[in-house]
């Protein structure tokens, strides 16, 4: 008999897999009634935790593995803090040396799969047969899951309340932001900016002299939504250089909510990604995947605009 996963679970209760694992794992972000129900649930089909089972019956280790560059260290603690098990991590300047570590990983069995925040590397560890699920995207990948993060409500939500404050001139400034998908940014800030008179997209390194440039040109734009925290904060430096006052002559919106964005003044308004539930359910979608489960793309809850005092209305 097959042994009973989370996704059954999660079939069964009428759920996403996220809230079984919030229920299952004790966490907030379901109510106590669903709570209890999923349990009752999972006691009836028989569920239990598998690491230890695994590792005994099938030669498994338990273990997960990530490997990481200097780009996503600042959001380690976010993620992991939605994460349950025994975690093998380790840090990688670049896709090559990423892919070294894991196939000495499959070589020497230390992980049943991994966490791949690089999607570039997904056709290798489908070639050499390691489990894997893409951290935020893109999806579609052949032959590896996506966890992906609703960036067309994000960016929607931002919009709508630049637009609600008067302004009509946005201009996201992109960049490479951290279990997102760049393409799939480009096309959720397209959709949500119809409607606005003014909106652009530009592409610069993340310093303040790129965004200077942008807010040297002429119209100026009211509003900034940025790809990355450290982008934001470029543009409040920017801003403060060329004699503007945020939020009086110039709003900035930063595309994800990280402690920097609280730090800096003034604070700045975020969209907050729930990037807790990405390593959770990551996690458990991976795990199915080692017991071989068929397991598509699956999404985690929205995102919400977390307001703070670098937003405000346009300057007419």
């Amino acid at each position: 008999m097959k042994r009973p996963t989370i996704t059954d679970i999660a079939k069964e209760a009428g759920v996403s897999k996220g809230a079984v694992s919030y229920a299952l794992n004790g966490r907030p972000g379901v109510s106590e009634a669903t709570r209890r129900r999923i349990t009752e649930i999972a006691r009836e089909l028989g569920w239990a935790p598998s690491s230890t089972a695994r590792a005994l019956s099938g030669g498994r280790t338990g273990a997960i593995g990530l490997v990481l560059d200097r780009r996503l260290e600042a959001f380690v603690p976010a993620v992991l803090d939605g994460f349950e098990g025994e975690l093998l991590l380790q840090a990688a300047p670049g896709r090559e040396a990423a892919l070294a570590i894991y196939r000495r990983w499959r070589a020497e069995r230390k992980v049943d799969g991994v966490l791949l925040t690089e999607p570039g590397c997904a056709a290798e560890l489908v070639r050499i047969g390691l489990p894997a699920v893409v951290l935020g995207g893109p999806g579609g990948v052949p032959g590896v899951p996506s966890v992906l993060v609703d960036d067309v409500t994000g960016a929607a939500e931002a919009l709508a309340y630049l637009a609600a404050l008067g302004h009509r001139h946005v201009v996201r400034i992109a960049g490479a932001a951290p279990f997102a998908d760049p393409a799939a940014r480009g096309r959720a800030f397209t959709t949500a900016a119809t409607g606005l008179p003014h909106p652009g997209t530009v592409h610069p390194e993340p310093s303040a002299d790129a965004v200077r440039r942008v807010l040297a040109a002429r119209p100026r734009p009211t509003a900034l939504l940025c790809d990355t925290d450290d982008l934001a904060v470029a543009a409040l430096a920017a801003a403060r250089e060329l004699g503007l006052a945020v939020p009086r002559e110039l709003s900035v919106v930063s595309w994800d909510d990280t402690p920097l964005c609280r730090l800096v003044r003034p604070a700045l308004t975020a969209i907050r990604r729930p990037l807790a539930e990405l390593g959770s359910l990551a996690a458990s979608v991976l795990r199915d995947v080692v017991a071989g489960e068929r397991v598509g793309d699956v999404a985690t809850s929205r995102p919400r605009l977390i307001t703070r005092g670098s937003t405000g209305p346009a300057n007419a």
